[in-house]
């Protein structure tokens, strides 16, 4: 939204809000400023997608967690993670490349599953570190959760998912600012964790950082529009700030115009960086001291009792200025408080220094820490070319892609296995859905391995698909020939495809981008006709199911020399054919014969019934104009094409007129079919 549409809308908002009862504003109304403060950070969202996806490097490590993969699950979008990383979080966009994940379920990668159980001491201590962590937290055990989560972090200091549990842990015990720095370090490290930055707007919002948290739960929903807890707890924000008074969406809206957000990579936000400090107002807790009762009832329930506008009202006076101090600092126009408003809603060099130097800090700690899972420290022995090899083609992975059931073929060998039946090759289970999504995203963790590992390998497989490609690609050898009716020169002929055999034929036609191939009737002799013509694919709309309606407009012809058949459909060598252009004293005469010909099929057209019309100009359109050099074409005047298509006459007696290479043996055929059909028309 620009400048000047944010100041058109300040009245618009207004305007509604003045015909409703100020404390409670309409969702509707809530709704079209939340979806314009999200849009403030699309593309502050969209750069740090963009730049953590080349920093990932997509190894054995889980783009969640950042541990080694246990239970592997790849997504509709192609990235693998843990499952329990997955299960029951909200949001349902990618870390990475914030596209859909599906939302179907999905079982465990198969492959990438035997490929982690190559590390069985890391995948049984991940395992028993997580579930025991998360008994300990959902338990409100947090003094003993951070004794627990310090051990660990004494051999790995840089698990992310440990920093995260520090953070729960020391939220618990209201050690807010411990927390943050935890939650920095995670952000610093992967910026694009929609669940951090909620935990972070969470933790603000406990201690009474109103316009912060509102910040990062922005942050939150502009990594996933879908994270419902992010958008119901903003919704819950603006309803207290437009509550006390109808001017402050001007306020909130104006200063939202004066901020400009940095278009630099997601970094988090510093608490306390635009403060020489901060503090909550609480008592600070040796990690190894007793948790009171009465802290972790604070901790549950902080967010009902932190800077409501309803617990406020009590007090008229009291609650004006404490109103204006937390929640509706916008309301007022000092040129201090304007300055005080665009720190809190950007980001300082200040906020970014810090961020870096916490980045660096735990990297010097534990520089070294990950090397075993990461990636590109497996050996080569734990990485074998029949790991990765394909059970339909046999040959090594090609585009791996990962079926909801959990299995993974090369692309085109499940493509190939669908235009037969919607299921999976190996274990049979329904792959309706994923048939009609048509959602065949490479399995990126998989393609990283065998580049990384397989090198050698995969450049002869690349080698030997480019080299099928090619072939696939010749449009005079084993062209592909679609036998079914007859087809001309400009002509259109949609076509509904249906059977296997085509299924591939018009993909691989797509895929080689020629988007080409012959059509010819059938020859119950030859299997299909001599001659025919080539079919130029204008587009292709795919149906859940598979089948598909391809919209075809006619080519050159061209006439059979060998026949053959590859994948089950029929392929040809074939020659082009062109008319052959009369001299020049020759000329005036197919002219003539040319504009004879013309105006007896234009009063054969308008002398049929008008349904008969309508029918054609609805399958064929119009009539083509006349051209102004009759042989300029290598196949005639459009117009005759048109015409031949629409007459109805005897299959084999069109193939005749295609066949011709003489633009006047043409029109004389054509000019004795339209006499004979005029002798039968009513007069």
């Amino acid at each position: 939204m620009s400048s000047p549409a944010v100041r058109d809308g300040i009245p618009w908002l207004r305007e509604l809000l003045d015909s409703q009862s100020p404390s409670n504003p309409r969702p509707r109304q809530l709704g079209a400023l939340l979806e314009y403060l999200v849009q403030k950070y699309s593309s502050w969202a969209a750069e740090g997608a963009s730049s953590n996806d080349e920093e990932c490097g997509f190894s054995l490590s889980c783009p969640g967690c950042g541990g080694i993969l246990r239970e592997p699950v790849s997504t509709e979008c192609g990235h693998t993670y843990c499952r329990c990383c997955l299960r029951g979080e909200p949001r349902s966009r990618c870390r990475l490349c914030r596209e859909d994940m599906g939302r179907a379920p999905r079982r465990t990668c198969v492959l990438l599953q035997q490929l982690a159980d190559k590390f069985p001491h890391l995948l049984a201590a991940k395992s028993d570190r997580d579930e025991g962590m998360c008994q300990l937290l959902g338990a409100g055990e947090y003094a003993e959760a951070l004794r627990t989560v310090n051990s660990f972090m004494e051999t790995d200091p840089d698990d992310l998912m440990l920093h995260v549990y520090r953070a729960d842990s020391y939220a618990g015990i209201c050690e807010f600012g411990k927390a943050h720095e935890d939650l920095d370090f995670v952000l610093s490290m992967q910026n694009n964790w929609p669940e951090v930055y909620y935990k972070k707007a969470k933790i603000l919002q406990d201690s009474g950082h109103m316009y912060e948290s509102l910040t990062f739960y922005l942050k939150t929903l502009a990594l996933d529009e879908t994270y419902e807890p992010a958008r119901s707890e903003v919704e819950k924000i603006l309803c207290d700030f437009l509550s006390p008074a109808q001017d402050s969406v001007e306020g909130i809206l104006k200063d939202l115009e004066r901020t400009s957000l940095p278009n630099s990579q997601l970094k988090p936000f510093v608490l306390g960086a635009d403060k020489e400090d901060v503090d909550y107002g609480l008592p600070s807790l040796d990690e190894h001291e007793e948790v009171p009762e009465t802290v972790k009832d604070f901790s549950r329930s902080s967010i009902r009792r932190t800077s409501s506008a309803h617990t406020i009202h009590s007090e008229p006076h009291a609650a004006d200025e404490r109103l204006k101090r937390v929640t509706s600092e916008p309301l007022l126009r000092s040129q201090e408080t304007g300055v005080l408003l665009k720190r809190k809603f950007s980001r300082s060099e200040q906020d970014a220094s810090g961020c870096e130097d916490v980045r660096k800090k735990h990297i010097k700690q534990g520089e070294s820490s990950q090397l075993e899972l990461d990636g590109k420290s497996i050996s080569d022995g734990l990485v074998d070319v029949v790991d990765l090899e394909c059970s339909l083609c046999m040959r090594l992975f090609y585009e791996p892609v990962t079926t909801p059931c959990g299995h993974t073929f090369c692309k085109k060998c499940l493509e190939r296995c669908l235009d037969h039946t919607p299921h999976c090759p190996l274990c049979k289970e329904s792959l309706t859905e994923f048939l009609a999504k048509r959602s065949y995203n490479v399995t990126h963790l998989l393609e990283y391995l065998i580049k990384t590992h397989l090198p050698e390998e995969l450049a002869e497989r690349k080698r030997f698909h480019e080299e099928e490609t090619a072939e696939f690609s010749n449009l005079t050898k084993n062209v592909p020939i679609f036998v079914c009716t007859m087809a001309y020169p400009t002509v259109p002929c949609p076509l509904h495809v249906f059977e296997p055999r085509y299924r591939l034929m018009i993909r691989r036609c797509m895929e080689t981008g020629t988007k080409q191939f012959g059509m010819c009737i059938s020859d119950p002799e030859k299997s299909f006709a001599d001659y025919g013509c080539m079919l130029q694919i204008r587009n292709v709309h795919f149906l859940p199911d598979g089948r598909s309606v391809v919209d075809t407009v006619g080519g050159k012809r061209f006439r059979v020399l060998n026949r053959g058949m590859r994948d089950g459909y029929s392929t040809a060598d074939i020659e082009y054919l062109s008319d052959i252009p009369v001299h020049q004293e020759e000329f005036q005469q197919l002219k003539e014969l040319h504009d004879a010909v013309h105006a007896q099929a234009c009063r054969w057209f308008q002398n049929l019934r008008t349904r008969f019309r309508s029918q054609i100009l609805h399958h064929f359109g119009a009539m083509p104009e006349t051209e102004q050099n009759i042989q300029a074409a290598p196949n005639g005047p459009a117009w005759c094409w048109w015409l031949l298509a629409v007459l109805p006459v005897d299959p084999r007696y069109q193939l005749s007129v295609l066949s011709m290479m003489s633009l006047k043996d043409r029109l004389l055929k054509m000019q004795h079919i339209l006499t004979c059909f005029s002798r039968e028309q009513p007069k």
